[in-house]
């Protein structure tokens, strides 16, 4: 894990096969929000979209949303996410980290669904919306997994 005491700017991936649900947080406010989402272009993400991505926010680390089972073995998805996240590595020169993300999706579909019930959201809930929440939930679980660290 970096330094706990410098000032980092980090882009989380929730990974899937149709999209891509992008975040950026930031450890000085220990926050994250929603970025946007990158399609898939035939057999392959949107490369320059992502570029675009950590050219616009300059992170200083590549989280990547690994989603393992809940005892801790791999899923199907899992070769492709280790497979994205190696390429990030090497055609950006940045730290890349692999993040248990199990039941982000679950977390996000019902965090939406809940906003839509209580009226703090309006339009009804897109797989778009729950891909980019979901990276949301990546970076902040490894944001506070940071500051349990420097406890």
């Amino acid at each position: 894990m970096p330094e706990p005491t410098a000032a980092q700017r980090l882009l989380a991936f929730d990974f899937g096969l149709r999209r891509i649900g992008v975040a950026v947080g930031q450890t000085i406010t220990g926050s994250a929000r929603e970025l946007t989402t990158v399609q898939w272009l035939g057999d392959e993400p949107d490369w320059a979209g992502i570029e675009q991505l950590i050219d616009e926010w300059e992170p200083n680390l590549l989280l990547v949303g690994l989603p393992v089972n809940a005892d801790g073995e791999d899923t199907e998805q899992c070769a492709a996410v280790r497979e994205f996240a190696a390429a990030l590595a090497e055609d950006y020169a940045l730290p890349v980290q692999l993040i248990d993300e199990h039941l982000t999706s679950r977390e996000a579909e019902r965090t939406l669904a809940e906003q839509r019930r209580s009226g703090g959201r309006r339009r009804r809930v897109r797989k778009a919306d729950v891909d980019a929440l979901s990276a949301v939930l990546i970076a902040e679980q490894w944001l506070r997994q940071r500051d349990i660290a420097r406890r």
